[in-house]
């Protein structure tokens, strides 16, 4: 029976075992919403010193800054936020173009922020969404994509757990809650493209409603695919 318990043993030999290999050039990779929340959690017990990667964009709702604020000093985050902090396009570029809003306000800080790491720990969950079926626990790509040589690796320690299981550990270990949840919203990102959705849906079903990226991705986790 995989319990929450076993998934959480399960996790955290994975990210130890990334710690260990790529010491001080692996870091977590953190959006603040639930899912990156355990991440970062579970890292933490392994290395309460291990860096930590966010990036923002001018249209993260203020309640979300808020959050990263409060968690940063109550963790006490060795935490580098990237981003571009003012709107230096159309404000109406996320209906009008989403794919190019999403390059320049989250693709491309995050090409800054990964050059200084060999592998990057993130959130994703195969269940989220109908972009993340085929990720891997482990996934060792080029870093063409960063305009560099060499390989780099992402690590999905939370790949093959539930919604569910995202809030029994957060219950179990009474990590503070992002107060859009109570709100009813399920997967969080920017305000202008981030809505509440039946539980019946994906999570992802949220993200850029009326567009052609609906329930789909920002770019950040599928930028090495181009």
């Amino acid at each position: 029976m995989n319990t929450i318990v076993t998934k959480t043993e399960e996790a955290k030999k994975l990210i130890r075992k990334s710690i260990m290999k790529y010491e001080d050039k692996v870091g977590v990779f953190c959006s603040f919403g639930k899912d990156s929340m355990v991440v970062l959690h579970l890292a933490l017990q392994i290395d309460p010193k291990i860096k930590v990667i966010s990036v923002m964009t001018p249209f993260k709702p203020k309640e979300t800054f808020d959050y990263l604020d409060m968690i940063r000093g109550k963790w006490n985050l060795d935490l580098a936020v990237y981003g571009v902090e003012k709107v230096i396009t159309s404000p109406g570029l996320y209906a009008i173009d989403p794919d190019e809003c999403c390059r320049i306000y989250k693709e491309e800080p995050t090409k800054e922020a990964l050059h200084n790491f060999d592998a990057w720990i993130c959130g994703l969950r195969r269940t989220e969404g109908r972009t993340r079926v085929d990720f891997e626990p482990e996934e060792r790509t080029s870093r063409d994509y960063l305009g560099e040589e060499g390989d780099i690796t992402k690590i999905n320690p939370i790949l093959d757990w539930y919604e569910v299981d995202i809030w029994k550990y957060m219950a179990i270990h009474q990590i503070p809650v992002h107060p859009w949840y109570a709100m009813g919203y399920r997967s969080l990102g920017c305000w202008p493209c981030t809505h509440i959705v039946d539980d019946e849906e994906t999570e992802r079903a949220g993200r850029w409603q009326g567009t052609s990226k609906c329930g789909g991705e920002c770019g950040i986790h599928t930028m090495h695919k181009r």
